[in-house]
């Protein structure tokens, strides 16, 4: 063998070599990411997590408004990239407690029960105001002492909720989707798959209550929504006397 095939095979190697390490590189940096992003939603390879549909507020039982079908679509794209499975339950069906698996509950009180259970006992300080009589108060969302009308296509809330309970170890969260109409819904879906790397980073696999705002969804959908203010606190502590003063004054923080 003279020096230049000697060159050449060790360049071969050498390359053979680099690719190697880095193809190890990425797919350890891969593997990190997709543990973080598994232990953030608590769906580790093969797990099972619960959908819990809500229904069109004064429409059929099984009746599923657009926008929370597109949010049940974005929940489930999130699921599978944790290599997870998904059963659909409707609201009223839902009967386990927590700890035993992931849940994403979507909609509000007025038309998921199951939400209606859930902030009785995880978020006491919050009411959302489900009269079915016209008024400036219908659809109102309370946080401790604010509160946030709905002015219906131009500035609506919404709470991302990440819960977790004791006999839970933290290990399946209670995600909670609640926002005052159903396009609120799908746009807190959505900022939860775009911003998870950036929660899992800040809250790690702790509780969090997130209130957004979504701007003028009449000419711009879910995309443009504004974080308003965490509201962990508030949201877990009881609710103050008296009742707020109404608001719509907040910015995002």
């Amino acid at each position: 063998m003279n020096d230049d095939v000697r060159n050449i095979v060790l360049g071969l190697v050498a390359a053979g070599i680099s690719a190697g390490l880095g193809w190890l590189a990425r797919t350890y940096l891969w593997r990190r990411k997709l543990r973080r992003k598994q232990a953030f939603f608590g769906l580790p390879d093969n797990a099972e997590s619960l959908l819990v549909v809500n229904r069109g507020a004064g429409g059929p039982e099984l009746t599923v408004m657009r926008y929370d079908v597109f949010a049940l679509l974005e929940l489930a794209a999130l699921i599978k990239d944790c290599n997870a499975n998904a059963q659909i339950v409707p609201h009223d069906a839902a009967r386990q407690g927590f700890g035993e698996r992931t849940e994403f509950c979507v909609g509000g009180p007025a038309s998921n029960r199951r939400m209606v259970a859930h902030l009785a006992s995880l978020l006491p300080g919050v009411r959302v105001n489900v009269d079915s009589e016209p008024g400036p108060d219908r659809g109102a969302l309370q946080v401790g002492s604010e509160r946030y009308r709905v002015e219906g296509g131009k500035e609506e809330y919404a709470l991302l909720a990440r819960l977790t309970v004791d006999q839970s170890h933290g290990t399946r969260p209670v995600f909670l989707f609640c926002g005052q109409t159903a396009i609120t819904n799908q746009a807190a879906t959505r900022y939860l798959a775009r911003n998870q790397e950036r929660l899992s980073r800040k809250h790690g696999t702790g509780s969090f209550v997130l209130l957004l705002k979504v701007v003028n969804s009449q000419a711009y959908g879910p995309d443009v929504v504004e974080l308003v203010a965490d509201v962990t606190r508030a949201a877990q502590a009881p609710l103050p006397t008296p009742a707020a003063t109404p608001r719509n004054t907040h910015r995002a923080s």
